[in-house]
């Protein structure tokens, strides 16, 4: 079926992705939704790989601009919002992508500056680029927001921040659904399990010292389904869903894209 964006304005948070030899989440979604006739801003802290991904889409025949900026400061994440009217006259979808770990630990062993620094990505990025978009979306008479979360929002126990953050992620999804069906704003969030992305596999390859090879496999051993893990398309299709007109009746959903794991949770 092609063609479920069609006519949509849509903004990615984080479209660009760390360096690796896989593809990540914010960019194989701007591409498949472009590819689906969706008009894309692409947004990354980092320009150049904005940049990066838009040259990907047009190269394709798709439409789509880059724009740098940070979503821990407020006045970056409304420049977000005035730059989607002004290039392409509204704004229909937002997908929330950023997301970090890094310094993360245990409750007992973790350092304050890491726990705040997550939580301002995670969580206060993500709530500070939805109230940019809701004035707007509620303008409009509607509109979708995507948010990912992560299964480290229900288990877990070495992460304590980025547990807190995909947790808060969560709710932060389920109260905006309710505040605003009411505007026609939808507001849903994926709960991803263990990824092959640049920023998973090489990220804690680079961080633990080892082979991606052997993190790769390490993690391909946990997945219930198949024994491998996701990769950033099947995170791609799940939003693309939840974007689309297709999942008009569905709001303040948490839908898990895991391969299983998180039925075993518990």
């Amino acid at each position: 079926m092609a063609g479920r964006l069609e006519g949509k304005i849509a903004v990615v948070v984080g479209a660009g992705q760390t360096p690796g030899e896989t593809i990540g989440n914010g960019r194989a979604i701007s591409i498949l939704f472009a590819r689906e006739g969706a008009k894309m801003l692409c947004v990354d802290r980092i320009a150049e790989r904005a940049e990066e991904t838009v040259a990907m889409i047009v190269e394709e025949g798709g439409v789509a601009s880059a724009l740098g900026a940070d979503i821990t400061k407020a006045a970056d994440c409304a420049s977000i919002v005035a730059e989607a009217k002004a290039r392409y006259s509204r704004l229909d979808i937002l997908v929330n992508n950023v997301g970090i770990g890094g310094g993360d630990a245990p409750a007992h062993r973790l350092e304050e500056a890491a726990f705040d620094r997550i939580i301002s990505v995670n969580l206060k990025g993500m709530w500070l680029t939805i109230k940019a978009a809701l004035p707007t979306l509620r303008e409009q008479g509607g509109g979708a927001i995507v948010n990912t979360s992560s299964l480290a929002a229900v288990a877990g126990g070495i992460q304590f921040a980025y547990e807190v953050s995909k947790a808060g992620v969560n709710r932060l999804t389920t109260s905006v659904a309710q505040s605003n069906a009411r505007y026609g704003i939808r507001c849903n969030a994926i709960m991803m399990g263990y990824m092959d992305t640049p920023m998973a596999v090489s990220g804690i390859a680079g961080a633990t010292g080892r082979p991606t090879a052997e993190v790769r496999a390490e993690r391909d051993s946990r997945v219930p389904l198949g024994g491998k893990m996701g990769d950033a398309w099947d995170t791609a299709y799940a939003a693309l869903y939840l974007a689309s007109d297709e999942a008009k009746f569905v709001t303040g959903a948490i839908l898990p894209v895991d391969g299983g794991m998180g039925i075993r949770v518990g």
